[in-house]
């Protein structure tokens, strides 16, 4: 299956920006099942200075810089991915107990993937804790398989949680979204990795898109798809496996992967210093995931 994914971001300023600095995680990377064909992002007004690098994590991170007086900024990622290949998913009936992982986690024997210790840590937005080891136990009873273990949590998240996108904010701390159950993906997803990580599991932040259907007989909106956020837990000897809590999914055949790391933080979208522009300015984002031909 091929896609084509054209993100848009505008802002509108009430007076100048003077200059801006900027760092964006908006172009797909390759990885297991998916690879990406090409890619092209653009800056109007033209950047003054413009790179890509990849950053620890292997993502693809631009960085760009304008030093012209504007009051509107655009930036358009475009790129065409191709999914295919065997994923990890199928390994799902392993019987490896989320306790063996965690030991050998804890001794530092992952030599798959010598990495994944990393992400058993805290990070900026997503700090183990009791609350999240209470949260987490219920899932995983002693010898549980780790996969039956995080389909439980996953599932759990969705049923006990409402999608509340006028609840949380960026900065809106992991305890208000457990003690309130409301959020978006982004705080599903650091909820589930929070509980993983405080079980001494590993767990990553994936963000990225998942193409979404209309209903029978309706036509698609262009710009009706969202950037989206899931996790992917890490099974020796297997790799890492991804579960969407929003969704209770674990089936991600139309999920693309823009970038990882160990929470929001590490792959945002877009971020940035600016000087000048006012106090308040308009943002709209637009984003379109089209399936293509083959």
């Amino acid at each position: 299956m091929k896609y084509r994914v054209s993100h848009r971001t505008h802002y509108k300023y009430p007076q100048a920006v003077v200059t801006c600095y900027n760092e964006a995680h908006l172009l797909p990377r390759d990885c297991v099942g998916q690879t990406c064909l090409q890619t092209r992002l653009s800056v109007d007004p033209l950047p003054t200075d413009y790179r890509e690098r990849q950053d620890f994590f292997g993502n693809t991170t631009t960085y760009f810089e304008i030093h012209r007086p504007h009051q509107e900024l655009t930036i358009t990622a475009v790129s065409e991915i191709s999914m295919g290949g065997t994923p990890p998913q199928l390994e799902f009936g392993s019987p490896t107990t989320w306790e063996q992982v965690r030991d050998k986690l804890k001794l530092d024997q992952a030599p798959d993937d010598p990495e994944a210790l990393q992400f058993t840590m805290d990070s900026r937005r997503v700090r183990a804790s009791a609350d999240l080891l209470q949260f987490a136990q219920p899932s995983f009873p002693p010898a549980r398989p780790l996969i039956e273990g995080v389909k439980d949590l996953i599932g759990r998240i969705h049923g006990e949680f409402t999608f509340d996108p006028q609840f949380t904010e960026v900065t809106t701390p992991l305890s208000e979204v457990l003690k309130h159950r409301r959020g978006v993906c982004q705080d599903f997803a650091h909820l589930a990795i929070g509980a993983l990580r405080s079980l001494g599991l590993a767990a990553r932040y994936v963000s990225g898109y998942l193409e979404t259907r209309p209903p029978p007989g309706q036509e698609k909106l262009v710009g009706a798809d969202a950037s989206h956020a899931w996790i992917s837990v890490y099974l020796p000897n297997t790799g890492w496996l991804d579960f969407d809590p929003t969704n209770n999914l674990d089936s991600m055949e139309r999920y693309i992967t823009t970038a990882w790391g160990r929470d929001y933080s590490d792959v945002t979208p877009l971020k940035g210093v600016i000087y000048g522009g006012g106090k308040k300015h308009q943002l709209n984002v637009s984003v379109d995931v089209q399936a293509l031909p083959d």
